[in-house]
């Protein structure tokens, strides 16, 4: 059908439109062609003239004008398409299986993430017959199927047509646009979700804002972008549509692999086990700037001097740093390849780390994360945590014990020790095994890992001039300088010496 001078008219507004908001909302830019596809309209001439005014803020003049007119024949406003990508904004090199779908979000659900139902769109045809009530619709969606399955042969692109006359580009209407990989695909499920805005003219705002955190498209890494949708008043039977224009990157489900191995499965305190971090890029891109980050177990002590890198069978640099179990690997200068050119793109990091009797409290279990940065996007990749558990065995400390106690002034001679009592230092006690212990600053004293049974202590009352044993008035065997106890297997147990000054008031030293 050949449009009407009016109509022409109508598609000249429309368009001026569409440049002069578009340029706020980011919109697409309009591309000119001979004739538009869908309504066959003759490309429709735009004038542009900008005015001007100056004032010298010396003299105060103000000066005005205008500029040339510019004339040029543009196409009616085509509708416009939006297109999965590759995370780098590639194309995939076979979009089958792939699926695009607007969806109503889940009312039930509280974060707004789930999705309900597909949306209910206004069926279309093309090419259109004007024999019957089916508005013609667009490719390459030409009848408006939701989902819409994506083809190669259309390079990923695919269109939806919303009708306002169903409310569905109500100010507030809020959408999840789900793009489906097909089943056992290396690529992960995208939820974007679409928040319409309000109407200017015939362009209808609205927000996308990606669900998994990962930038909507490669061209600026952003995570929430506004967009347009179009409102195409064409002879569609008097059907008002609207086409949804956004582009979207699908990345892979994962882009890096951390393993993380040990050379033992069980180990006991005084060994030394050796672990290995295997950081693998599955991303088509190259990866950089690889860091790594292991939480070692309780009692795990690393050995600075024993981390090593390889990449490729050759030695790369490993920089390690430590803070308290936490242990930070950096991999600077070291570039991993894609997987789509090297199978065998593995950065390895192995170190020692030496077993103290502490990590017989623990799990004996650590935990490795890791990160790196896209070369094609600059996108951050992840993984982890990999974690490795290694049995812990007592060894010779499985039947061993801890003794504790103190050397304190008794002065109500009770061999208990109470407030006021205070401790001796430097107060020296013989094991029977020929361990010499000194007291501290506080008269105490302990003894870890001692074999379990029956052990003996005895103070050295020269090491304590001026002291002389305390009597006690309740237990006779408390008046020697020895105890005895019996420590069992993995216990505890005190011996405590009561003493008193040998000649009146002496202040412990």
């Amino acid at each position: 059908m050949k449009p009407s001078t009016t109509n022409t008219t109508k598609w000249f507004g429309l368009l001026t439109t569409a440049l002069l908001v578009g340029g706020v909302w980011q919109s697409t830019p309009v591309l000119a062609q001979e004739a538009n596809p869908v309504s066959g309209r003759p490309p429709a001439p735009i004038v542009n003239q900008v005015s001007y005014s100056y004032t010298n803020p010396a003299t105060g003049r103000t000066t005005q004008g205008f500029s040339e007119l510019v004339s040029s024949q543009v196409s009616p406003l085509v509708d416009p398409l939006g297109q999965v990508t590759g995370c780098a904004g590639e194309t995939l090199p076979d979009y089958t299986g792939f699926s695009v779908g607007i969806y109503e979000i889940d009312p039930s659900d509280p974060t707004g993430t789930e999705v309900r139902r597909p949306l209910e769109l206004t069926v279309t045809e093309l090419p259109n017959n004007l024999d019957n009530s089916i508005p013609a619709g667009i490719t390459p969606n030409t009848q408006n199927s939701n989902p819409y399955f994506l083809t190669s042969g259309n390079q990923g692109t695919y269109s939806f047509l919303f009708d306002p006359e169903k409310g569905q580009l109500d100010a507030g209407r809020a959408y999840i646009l789900l793009i489906n990989p097909p089943a056992n695909s290396t690529y992960n499920q995208r939820r974007v979700r679409l928040v319409i805005g309000q109407r200017n003219g015939n362009l209808i705002a609205y927000t996308a804002t990606s669900l998994d955190s990962r930038p909507i498209n490669t061209t600026d890494n952003r995570t929430s972008v506004n967009g347009t949708i179009a409102v195409d008043d064409a002879e569609r039977v008097g059907l008002v549509l609207a086409a949804l224009d956004l582009d979207t990157a699908i990345c892979q489900a994962q882009e890096l692999q951390i393993v993380k191995t040990g050379d033992r499965a069980a180990a006991e305190p005084g060994d030394t086990v050796i672990y290995r971090l295997a950081i693998r890029n599955l991303a088509s891109s190259a990866i950089n700037n690889v860091v790594a980050v292991d939480t070692l177990p309780l009692g795990f002590d690393l050995l600075a001097k024993s981390v090593r890198g390889e990449l490729g069978g050759n030695p790369v640099t490993i920089n390690a740093s430590h803070n308290g179990s936490t242990v930070t690997f950096r991999a600077d200068g070291v570039t991993l390849p894609g997987s789509s050119t090297n199978l065998n793109s593995v950065l390895n990091i192995a170190y020692a780390a030496v077993i103290t009797p502490d990590a017989v409290r623990g799990r004996g279990l650590n935990s490795a994360i890791a990160q790196a940065q896209r070369q094609d996007n600059s996108q951050i990749v992840r993984d982890g945590p990999a974690t490795h558990r290694l049995r812990l065995t007592p060894g010779i400390l499985s039947d061993c014990g801890t003794i504790i106690g103190r050397v304190f002034v008794d002065k109500n001679f009770d061999g208990e020790q109470q407030s006021g009592e205070p401790g001796v230092p430097n107060a020296v006690i013989f094991m029977d095994d020929g361990n010499r212990i000194t007291t501290d600053p506080n008269g105490l004293f302990s003894v870890a890992n001692v074999i379990s049974g029956y052990r003996t202590g005895v103070l050295d009352l020269s090491s304590l001039p001026g002291y002389t044993l305390a009597p006690n008035r309740r237990f006779i065997e408390r008046n020697s300088q020895s105890r005895l106890v019996h420590l069992e297997p993995g216990g505890l147990v005190r011996m405590n010496f009561a003493v008193t000054p040998a000649f009146g008031e002496v202040k412990p030293k």
